[in-house]
């Protein structure tokens, strides 16, 4: 378990708090610090609802957004290794509502209605957002073992138009966002003949401002157009995400056919599967990093409250106390942006902890603003100083429990697939290559090197580093790799290289300008004969030479 106790006070902090998990400790720094903030300046209406104890103890989340026919519900299908209750998939718009896909020990749906009643479920607070969407969100429950780590939130097709975006009944952008403050991981899917991005895309993608870390995108189909069209298409797609979304930097995009049918294009079929892998292990490691990933949204919803009530507190503080209450409402308005300005320089705050401007110029429109409270400094500095010391303590608490436990990782289904045996990524190739060959793999190549090492003019039967150098240095690698490809290759250390040695120099020469990455220490089929223990090695190797 976590601690973050001491000793000396009997298992208690100074303030006679003791929190045995993080999850626990983030939760009482909330009820207790930032929560009297929030309830006080309203700070609920104007941005985002309470948090609940579930909010902090459920499993990491995944949402998958994209337009219709992208292969939402079908990825979900390809990770579970299973259909799931509610599921449809086809050409055509076929999810119309949100699932909730989660692990249960017996499998079946729960409408929207009855869930957001149930305290164990993180969606009570979907709630205000009427009958209109609880009605088209259900909670798929099943026993599967990916589920046990994470759940998977599938959302509706995005279609284009305005016709779809008025007929689901209610604020779509907002139901997003709401979901993108506690999700773990936001995955964008494309499909390679649908890069399009709507309106109502747009304006889905506009409702993760501020998740940006949590943002991937996926290219689904990849398959289906070959490797010169796929450039085009990744280039076309990176071309309309930049006028989206507005960062300096590059948002990471997975190629890849994420369903279990034959590849139509198999010539990249090695990028796809490099890069399924690498999706793979970044949706492993959310578990890892999900109290991590709490404690980040805390600090962000607290910097965001400490803002908000300066923003109210200075409206109470120019408003009037008798007459001309209206207009000075009015003018307050319409100086929003002036008033940020002002904060800013007078609290040494970023123009990035600010909420949107014409966001908040429209809400302020329903309220009386003589009725907002005044600045209370007794709640920011409580605020302030569980940023300051409370924070820090449960950083160290996540980093000591990183170290005692094991790494908690996603496993099951596809995340099963492929890890280990003879379809493993990178198995025999590269460095791995010949691993399971009864031969020394160098020696398939090895009367090639004979022949350049006959040449270096060996004194007993070995040459010098010098001459070495002067034939490895023709590789044109710089010489931090080289410097790396002479410890291995050297195995007696005694600076020189006999054949076999200088045989396994030139094979790790070429594995190196293949794109594959050196080891650290040199594999046990990788040694030559002569320099290993087992006897029987030479007998082998003999012969094969033979």
């Amino acid at each position: 378990m976590f601690s973050w106790v001491k000793q000396e006070q009997g298992g208690r902090n100074k303030e006679g708090e003791m929190y045995q998990t993080v999850t626990e400790g983030l939760q009482s720094l909330y009820l207790k610090k930032l929560l009297p903030l929030e309830e006080t300046y309203l700070f609920h209406d104007f941005h985002s609802p309470a948090l609940e104890a579930a909010d902090f103890q459920s499993k990491p989340m995944v949402l998958l957004v994209g337009q219709y026919s992208t292969g939402k519900t079908t990825f979900i299908r390809y990770l579970l290794e299973q259909d799931f209750p509610g599921m449809r998939i086809g050409p055509e718009p076929t999810t119309d509502g949100f699932i909730a896909v989660m692990y249960g020990e017996n499998e079946g749906i729960v409408p929207g209605n009855a869930l957001v009643v149930d305290p164990k479920k993180p969606f009570r607070k979907l709630n205000a957002f009427g009958n209109s969407f609880l009605n088209r969100f259900i909670c798929s429950q099943m026993p599967n073992q990916v589920l046990q780590s994470i759940s998977i939130i599938d959302t509706p097709g995005i279609l284009s138009g305005e016709k779809q975006r008025i007929s689901r009944g209610y604020d779509f952008a907002e139901v997003l966002r709401w979901f993108g403050e506690r999700v773990d991981r936001i995955i964008l899917l494309f499909d390679a003949h649908k890069l399009d991005i709507s309106d109502e895309f747009s304006e889905a993608i506009r409702a993760f401002k501020g998740q940006d870390d949590k943002i991937r995108v996926v290219l689904n189909k990849a398959d289906q157009v070959d490797t010169q069209q796929l450039m085009r298409v990744y280039g076309a797609l990176m071309w309309s995400l930049g006028k989206v979304i507005n960062t300096p930097e590059v948002v990471r995009v997975y190629l890849g056919s994420f369903w279990a049918k034959p590849l139509q294009n198999s010539e990249n079929r090695r990028l796809f599967e490099a890069e399924s892998q690498d999706l793979f292990k970044d949706i492993q490691s959310l578990p890892r990093n999900a109290a991590l990933r709490k404690l980040n949204d805390l600090i962000k919803r607290a910097r965001l409250a400490k803002v908000h009530a300066y923003i109210i507190s200075y409206l109470k503080k120019e408003m009037p106390s008798l007459f001309g209450k209206e207009k000075k409402k009015e003018e307050l308005i319409m100086r929003l942006p002036e008033i940020y300005t002002h904060l800013q320089r007078e609290h040494h705050i970023s123009p990035g902890d600010f909420p949107n401007v014409a966001k908040m110029q429209d809400m302020l429109q329903h309220y009386d603003f003589s009725k907002f409270p005044s600045l209370k400094i007794k709640l920011i500095e409580s605020v302030d100083k569980m940023l300051a010391t409370k924070i820090a303590g449960l950083m160290t608490m996540i980093r000591d429990e990183e170290s005692k436990a094991p790494p908690v990782l996603v496993s099951g289904g596809a995340f099963e697939g492929s890890q280990d045996g003879p379809f493993g990524q990178g198995y025999g190739e590269g460095i791995s290559a010949g691993a399971d060959a009864e031969d020394w793999i160098v020696s398939r190549e090895k009367h090639r090197y004979d022949e350049i090492f006959y040449m270096l003019m060996p004194v007993n039967g070995k040459i010098t580093g010098v001459n070495a150098k002067k034939e490895m240095m023709n590789s044109r690698l710089p010489n931090t790799v080289l410097g790396k490809i002479w410890k291995l290759a050297d195995c007696d250390k005694d600076g020189m290289l006999d054949d076999e040695e200088f045989a396994l120099a030139q094979h790790l020469i070429k594995v190196k300008l293949e794109g594959y990455e050196l080891p650290n220490e040199l594999p046990e089929h990788l040694v030559p004969p002569s320099h290993r223990k087992n006897p029987t090695a030479d007998a082998l190797y003999n012969h094969s030479e033979d």
